[in-house]
């Protein structure tokens, strides 16, 4: 069978790519399929081992964070469920045993004082900082998709105006700046029937904090992709049949940008976590008694001489977490990369 050939543009110049059903029969029986490239891209990740190992590991934390509900049943231990039996008050409210408290029961031990149980609270921890991660890095990147649409597409005032939004957003000290923002806007929303602001709402101020100062970086690089894009012959021919701005740039434009997209969408989440702990751990993103990792690091802190485990446990699991998420990251870099070496 002879196989069909089409020319696409993928924004590094036309490439001739073969339909997925046509195959190509060669002298010594060899049969030769075209690729897509986005099987070529899941080729390279599937052959890269380290990169295959942090995928896996990311689905074993998200997987983890999805059955934190089941996960607690099971052990019957909730993240807010004190076990004051578990508490030795002869040793200053720390646990019995070794180890933070270690058992069959309690499988991470107990946090002292409150006697809750560390394994249901770094689980639930774990579905906050995820969520924050993967939603704030959502938002961001979709506004800053939008924007930088606009900006490399029209040029002119809009160009400017956007570029220099971007680049005062870009010269903010965002941590400093989220530290100060995120209490100011909590105490002037509404609160809870307790006097405290809702979690939910907080999270919600945490995941906007985050994107107001991230989406800049994703619209500086889809910005300069544009003004590349836009002088190409694909989108001369668009207009020529008089196809609208809309058309343009979702139709023709877009789908050429989504490897910078995805590449900066994969490197912000691990970014956004560990900033999302920071504000935890600095006491201005999740409040105790509510589970956070952040939160549960400064909380270990205090008792990091008499028992190193509390500091340890949320430490090392973090540690991974963020390491994964950056290697899946750079493994979508590189596989997604036009000019990196097929395997």
């Amino acid at each position: 069978m002879t196989t069909q050939h089409q020319p696409v543009d993928t924004g590094g110049g036309t490439t001739l790519l073969t339909e997925p059903s046509a195959q190509d029969s060669r002298p010594g029986g060899t049969v030769v399929a075209g690729r897509s490239p986005a099987r070529m891209a899941w080729r390279r990740i599937r052959r890269d081992k380290v990169t295959t190992a942090a995928l896996a590991a990311t689905l074993v934390f998200i997987s983890i964070a999805l059955l934190a509900p089941v996960l607690t049943a099971l052990t019957g231990w909730g993240p807010i469920t004190p076990d004051n039996k578990a508490i030795n008050p002869d040793t200053g409210n720390f646990p019995y045993g070794s180890l933070g408290g270690f058992s069959a029961q309690h499988l991470l031990g107990v946090e002292p004082g409150t006697g809750y149980d560390l394994f249901a609270r770094i689980v639930y921890g774990l579905r906050t900082s995820l969520y924050v991660g993967f939603a704030s890095a959502v938002l961001s990147t979709a506004v800053g998709v939008v924007a930088g649409l606009a900006a490399g597409y029209f040029g002119g005032w809009v160009d400017s105006l956007l570029s220099r939004i971007m680049d005062v957003m870009l010269a903010f000290p965002q941590l400093l700046f989220i530290i100060a923002l995120t209490p100011v806007i909590q105490n002037a929303l509404q609160t809870d029937s307790h006097g405290g602001t809702d979690e939910n709402l907080r999270l919600f101020v945490l995941v906007l904090n985050i994107s107001v100062f991230a989406w800049a970086y994703t619209a500086r690089l889809v910005r300069g992709q544009v003004l590349s894009l836009r002088e190409r012959e694909f989108v001369d021919a668009a207009r020529l049949m008089s196809a609208g701005r809309r058309h343009i740039l979702f139709r023709q434009l877009l789908p050429n940008l989504w490897a910078p997209i995805l590449i900066s969408f994969a490197l912000a989440v691990p970014q956004n976590i560990t900033t999302e702990a920071a504000l935890s751990y600095l006491g201005v993103g999740v409040i105790p008694p509510n589970p956070d990792w952040g939160a549960l690091l400064s909380d270990a802190s205090q008792f990091f001489l008499q028992d190193p485990m509390y500091l340890v446990v949320p430490g090392v699991l973090l540690l991974v977490l963020v390491l994964a998420l950056n290697l899946l990251g750079d493994g979508v870099r590189d596989a997604l990369d036009p000019r990196a070496r097929r395997g």
